[in-house]
This record gives C-alpha cells, sequence and structure tokens, in this order.
C-alpha cells in the first residue's frame, strides 16, 4: 500500500514513516499490542509513536488505529458484491455524498462563466477525467483551459486575471499540485470546485463547491483495483451538464 500521499506534508522523520508504515501492515493485531508493543516492535520510543500520531492529526494512538483502518481496509466480500457494485454505477450514491443544490449552483456557476475561462486540473487518471470535462464544456460552448501535472506551473499562474471559475480533480484529496491551485484560486477570488474521493481531505477544504465521490479504495494511488469512483465522477460531470442545459433551456438561452 502506497502513503506517499498521506504522509505529503506531514513533516515525518524516517522513523516516525517507518512506524506507520508497520501499523498500516498490522492493523489486525497493533490495538492489541497497544503503543508499547508497536514502540517495541520498532525499536523506538513511545513519545515516537504519540508524536507521529499528532502530526498525522489524529487525536491519538487509538484513533489514529481507527482512522486509518478506515482509509486501508478491504471492502466486504459477500454475496451481495457484484450486485452492490455493480449498482453503484448511478447517480444514488453520488447524491449519498452530495445534494443536488451543489449540482445546480455548479451549473449555475458554468452558465456566468460569459467572459471568463474555466481552468480545470487534475493529475494522473484525474487528469484523464479533467480532460474529459475540459472537451465537454468547449463543445457546450465555454471558453476553457486544462493543465495536468507536465504542464509549466505558468499556464495556470498566466490565466488567474481572467479565470472565472477553477474546477479540480483528485482522487485522494490530498495531491499537491492541485491543493496548491485550488487554494491560490480561491485567494484570488476565484469561484472555485473540487472533486475528490468521499473521506475529509485537504483539497476540499479550499472549494465553493466540493463534490464527494464515493472511493472503495482510499490509498490505492496508482489505480490498479475495481472502484467506481472515476466512472462516477464522468456521472457527475454528465449530471452538471444535464442541470445546465435545464436551466438554459428554462431562460430560452440554448436552442432546443
Amino acid at each position: 500500500m502506497k502513503l506517499e500521499k498521506l504522509i505529503q506534508d506531514k513533516g515525518l522523520t524516517g522513523t516516525e514513516a517507518a512506524v506507520l508504515e508497520y501499523i498500516v501492515a498490522n492493523l489486525d493485531h497493533v490495538l492489541r499490542d497497544g503503543v508499547r508493543g508497536v514502540a517495541r516492535a520498532n525499536f523506538t520510543s513511545t513519545s515516537t509513536i504519540m508524536r507521529l500520531a499528532k502530526k498525522m492529526g489524529y487525536g491519538g494512538f487509538v484513533d489514529m488505529c481507527y482512522k486509518l483502518r478506515s482509509l486501508v481496509e478491504m471492502p466486504q466480500k459477500t454475496e451481495q458484491e457484484e450486485v452492490d457494485f455493480l449498482s453503484s454505477f448511478g447517480t444514488v450514491s453520488l447524491l449519498n455524498y452530495n445534494t443536488y443544490t451543489q449540482v445546480k449552483s455548479c451549473a449555475q456557476q458554468i452558465i456566468r462563466q460569459t467572459e471568463r475561462t474555466i481552468f480545470i486540473y487534475g493529475t494522473g487518471f484525474s487528469g484523464t477525467a479533467g480532460e474529459y470535462l475540459y472537451h465537454k464544456l468547449l463543445n457546450m460552448g465555454k471558453h476553457c483551459l486544462f493543465a495536468s501535472g507536465g504542464d509549466s506551473v505558468g499556464i495556470f499562474e498566466n490565466s488567474l486575471d481572467r479565470m472565472g471559475m477553477f474546477i479540480g480533480i483528485s482522487k485522494s484529496g490530498e495531491t499537491s499540485l492541485v491543493r496548491d491551485k485550488i487554494k491560490t484560486a480561491q485567494e484570488n477570488g476565484v469561484f472555485t470546485v473540487a472533486i475528490t474521493g468521499d473521506h475529509e481531505n485537504s483539497v476540499g477544504q479550499f472549494a465553493d463547491i466540493w463534490f464527494r465521490v464515493e472511493d472503495l479504495w482510499k490509498l490505492d494511488d496508482l489505480n490498479v483495483m475495481p472502484n467506481t469512483f472515476f466512472p462516477q465522477t464522468l456521472m457527475l460531470m454528465e449530471l452538471i451538464a444535464y442541470e445546465y442545459r435545464r436551466l438554459c433551456k428554462s431562460d430560452n438561452d440554448l436552442p432546443v
């Protein structure tokens, strides 16, 4: 399990990072072992364990173990697994985490961008989803720019003065490139939208509208496991596009 995004910007020492990896790998018994047992297994002190919990933003050792378990535990396999997985391809799960008011507000903001640019940003698989949204909005007649991790930061910085809306996509919600840009956009008075996984994260805190999409494998940075996050993200985009068209037709702004 890759922990890079989980620990980035936390300022962990090598020992603390190693302890965290040990805890994640042994979640089935670290609570039983306790702080002293974990410290003993890693040839370190109990104060190291407590400093680790504090740096990671947890309330203590027990809180850290429970929160980490919620991030890494595998979805329960039952006879209903296939049915449940397939049924998650739809708007129901999207509206479990978001309200239709958010969808409508996002569509209204897109409509308002008549003379200003909508800037879309994402990296990796999130960049693929972002590029889809970019082409979708272009075909809807909106002026858009799309950038990904391999693009120069100058594309974003040079667009700030004419940017009316920023949409950042990050499955983990902890991608520093996305977080830095959505924070800068918000600080410059740009309307911000974040599309992330369903858990609390640092990208969402800088969004005027934060869409949460169910993420079955929160630490699967390589997107190896079957997951509905990205198809649900595309479904969310189509839901916003539907609401955009509905609003435009009601205002006679869009030909039928």
